[in-house]
């Protein structure tokens, strides 16, 4: 074969892609922003979120009648009065068992909701939906009067089963959107694959589905947690014994109309914000993968 013959069946070459022109040293590029554009506001919005955390830190550090900008020298008297003398043991202990309570029953009945709406098609079901997110725009404040209606014909005024069950029918509607949009984000061919292999349903949830529902369940038994540990008008409602109280009323009963201790107010923020803040260090990372992958659907 001459050199030539060889030269026609030789491929052409690809011409190289030319490199976009770089920026000149000591310049940017056009879409991108100077740092202090960044860091100065996260800076302003930090100080603004934490100052308020250490006023109070400070308060609850800080020996009676003290005007010093630094807690020291640092006391603890008014965690062991909060405790002790104001009930507070006896608050944290209901909060928690109200919170645990919301969390375990809002899981169990949204998961359920939740897989109905994501895996059944029935008549009412976009009338059901709407009904749903309907229902988030209703104040509790405006159900109070027939909801102690209700729970005292039941005889459950003054107990802790009333604050749970009002907490839990108020976090069901959210709680079941985001558990159905978490279960469609889970290819139906596993399930089907399941059924295959003999399961049933049930057992075809257990195995499959619900293992990569962690996220979702961790985000909504989270949300369901915070808010029934923070919600001040049921317990306030509902509640009447100081032995059954929870902390939000227990730091309202710091305050009245003469005094505020503001030393003993400060040291109840601080205990009434700490398992929060524990639970939310830990459960983050699901937490966002949670809401984040069941506000949309997959």
């Amino acid at each position: 074969m001459s050199v030539k013959e060889a030269t026609k069946q030789a491929p052409a070459p690809v011409p190289a892609t030319p490199e976009p022109p770089r920026p000149a040293k000591g310049h940017r590029a056009w879409d991108e922003a100077p740092r202090w554009q960044i860091y100065l506001p996260l800076g302003i919005y930090l100080l603004f979120t934490l100052v308020p955390f250490y006023w109070i830190l400070l308060f609850s550090l800080r020996p009676a009648g003290s005007t010093s900008l630094v807690p020291w020298p640092m006391t603890f008297d008014h965690f062991e009065k909060v405790w002790t003398e104001r009930s507070f043991g006896t608050y944290f202990t209901n909060s928690v068992l109200v919170g645990v309570a919301t969390l375990i029953m809002t899981t169990l009945v949204a998961l359920a909701g939740g897989y109905a709406l994501a895996r059944f098609d029935f008549k009412v079901k976009r009338a059901f939906m709407l009904g749903l997110l309907c229902s988030q725009f209703v104040p509790g404040a405006l159900l109070l009067v027939p909801l102690f209606e209700i729970f005292a014909e039941l005889q459950m005024i003054n107990s802790l089963g009333s604050v749970i069950l009002a907490e839990t029918v108020f976090q069901l509607p959210l709680s079941m959107i985001l558990i159905s949009n978490f279960i469609k984000n889970v290819p139906y061919s596993l399930e089907e694959a399941a059924w295959v292999d003999g399961c049933n349903r049930m057992t075809a949830f257990r195995i499959v589905v619900l293992p990569l529902l962690r996220p979702g369940l961790i985000a909504v038994g989270s949300f369901a947690f915070v808010h029934s540990w923070n919600h001040f008008l049921f317990a306030l409602m509902f509640l009447n014994n100081q032995d059954k109280q929870t902390i939000p009323v227990g730091l309202n009963s710091l305050m009245s109309a003469d005094s505020v201790d503001l030393g003993a107010l400060a040291a109840g923020g601080i205990i009434a914000a700490v398992p929060v803040v524990i639970v939310f260090a830990f459960i983050q990372k699901w937490l966002i993968t949670g809401f984040s992958a069941g506000a949309v659907k997959g």
